[in-house]
């Protein structure tokens, strides 16, 4: 009886196989065509000379080898760019994870009624376009009538044209950041807060410690995987951030907010797709070696 039915068996593992295939095969289609054929395909690019005009004659296109790469490297404007990005997210996304856990610890602990509202209100603008909020900060940070520099002057302080100033143009759009997007790791943090035993702190209570004490010794690490997890989303987003500098600045002044991303967009609108390409790798190879880093230090032990 087994050696008849082993047959039919495997017959009809079969025939699920390729049924699941079947199904499947759309996506793996669609996949190929339009997100690893095209990485695959950038990442040719950016070892060949290709520019705009060799569209038309792809096959004129000569090999360069790790050339964009160096030439990248060597760009004073990219290493500018670079060193901007590294200051936008080595204090944008700890100010940003310190002010969503500020908010979360907040909202768990010290606000019972209208914690929904709370809630909406620090994530709408999340999802609030990028356009409706440059209108709303440049009311706010305008260098005559702005809403801040009004505020100073009331104490006697003449405020500065923040985003035209080389010196205040970047901690503008970073301030612009962390108000948009805390609100996102605010929510996650919150859910973290509230998937840890009260046991926890009650134990903590007992045994003497204080509110600093249980949230420092008990709460922050039970929140390490939540931590983790907010950071490297949060690192991985300001590593490419693109929008602030874009429709508040245009890079400016004097290329003081120019990110990576922007001038690899700016180099894709010169034509130069080789180099931007190589540029592009360049940032995403960053994002990967951070990303690593982050797992390291902030895994659970």
């Amino acid at each position: 009886m087994a050696t008849v039915a082993e047959p039919s068996r495997r017959r009809g593992l079969r025939s699920e196989s390729l049924a699941a295939w079947i199904l499947v095969l759309p996506f793996v289609v669609l996949f190929l065509a339009f997100t690893a054929g095209p990485v695959l395909g950038s990442l040719g690019m950016s070892f060949t000379d290709i520019k705009q005009r060799d569209l038309r004659t792809p096959f004129a296109v000569e090999g360069v080898g790790f050339g964009n790469y160096l030439k990248a490297l060597q760009d004073e404007t990219f290493r500018k760019a670079a060193f901007n990005t590294a200051y936008f997210v080595v204090i944008g996304v700890p100010l940003t994870l310190v002010v969503a856990l500020g908010a979360a610890v907040l909202l768990d602990r010290g606000v019972k009624r209208f914690q929904a509202l709370f809630k909406v209100g620090y994530y709408l603008p999340v999802v609030t376009s990028i356009v409706a909020i440059a209108v709303i900060w440049r009311f706010v940070l305008a260098p005559d009538a702005g809403l801040l520099n009004t505020v100073l002057g009331w104490f006697g302080i003449d405020g500065p044209n923040w985003l035209a100033s080389k010196t205040w143009a970047m901690p503008s759009l970073i301030a612009m950041a962390v108000w948009r997007n805390f609100g996102s790791a605010m929510i996650i943090f919150l859910a973290g807060l509230q998937g840890i035993p009260q046991s926890v702190e009650e134990a903590g209570q007992l045994d003497g410690a204080g509110s600093w004490q249980r949230f420092r010794y008990l709460i922050v690490p039970l929140l390490r995987p939540t931590i983790l997890f907010t950071s490297v989303t949060t690192g991985i987003g300001y590593l490419q951030f693109f929008e602030e500098p874009f429709v508040m600045t245009q890079g400016g002044p004097l290329n003081s907010t120019v990110s990576v991303s922007m001038y690899t967009y700016q180099q894709f609108g010169f034509g130069n797709y080789g180099l931007a390409t190589s540029m592009a790798y360049l940032l995403f190879v960053v994002i990967a070696v951070i990303t690593f880093i982050q797992f390291r230090l902030l895994r659970e032990k």
